[in-house]
């Protein structure tokens, strides 16, 4: 029986974005019927294979991206959150790959779980581009997200702090914002593509946010402060408002939380 790391790290190794989906959505099931032995028996690779395009670039050498209103601006706009939901696969894998071992079979499932929710994001926006007559790998990329798993592949803790707890939270503020410019351009087929993501991400956070506490908790640790200690040494930008409050709320990731990073 293959082991649960050998088919990860497989996946990550995976660079054709159709490929990686499938193989992201079969490691899920796979794992939930009890086809994958629970070994970690290799290593998590440190950079995940990437295809041809789109053209990475460093975040500050990115066009400036549209605000939604064209069509043009629209297109932009959702191969930018394409990327980001294709970053998302690999960042999820790593989690379940990476700290799988030490935190246990739930831990592993939840991940995976959030791995195949946004491979099934991808999918969805790389059809949507199709529809408009364009598609992912048409513009360039920033290569900025991945550096959120290199800075936390040592602890658990800084990962669930940086990559749920900000970089997905940061979706939940911004992501009702971008819903009203496409239902405002009648646009509802991406709208509801949104909504699906944002739904997904209040419980993608809340889960980092209660593995986070938890962990805390073992640790004899306040999560609000051990989460701002983390967050000061391991993330490279800052946590601004405005938030979405009730969304954050729905995650767990009280005003506790912001207070001192915002």
């Amino acid at each position: 029986m293959k082991s649960v790391a050998q088919a990860i790290r497989a996946a990550i190794l995976t660079a054709d974005p159709r490929a990686k989906v499938m193989a992201t959505r079969t490691i899920a099931r796979d794992w939930a019927t009890g086809q994958l032995a629970p070994l970690f028996d290799v290593a998590m690779p440190d950079t995940p294979a990437r295809p041809e395009r789109p053209e990475l670039r460093p975040p500050n050498a990115m066009p400036r991206r549209g605000r939604g209103g064209s069509e043009r601006g629209r297109i932009t706009l959702i191969h930018a959150l394409c990327h980001i939901e294709f970053v998302a696969i690999d960042l999820a894998l790593d989690a379940a790959g990476r700290f799988g071992g030490e935190c246990g079979s739930r831990f592993i499932t939840d991940w995976l779980g959030v791995a195949a929710d946004e491979a099934i994001h991808f999918a969805l926006l790389s059809r949507r581009l199709k529809t408009l007559g364009s598609e992912y790998g048409a513009m360039p990329a920033h290569d900025g997200l991945w550096d959120a798993a290199r800075d936390t592949a040592h602890d658990v803790m800084a990962r669930l702090a940086i990559v749920p707890m900000v970089l997905e939270a940061r979706g939940l503020d911004v992501t009702p914002v971008m819903i009203e410019r496409f239902a405002a351009a009648g646009d509802m087929r991406t709208t509801r593509i949104l909504q699906r993501i944002l739904d997904d991400e209040i419980r993608h956070v809340g889960l980092g946010t209660s593995q986070f506490s938890a962990l805390c908790a073992e640790r004899g640790d306040a999560p609000p402060a051990a989460w701002q200690t983390l967050v000061a040494r391991h993330f490279r930008g800052s946590v601004k408002p405005p938030f979405n409050d009730s969304a954050r709320r729905s995650a767990g990731l009280s005003y506790e939380f912001m207070q001192g990073v915002a």
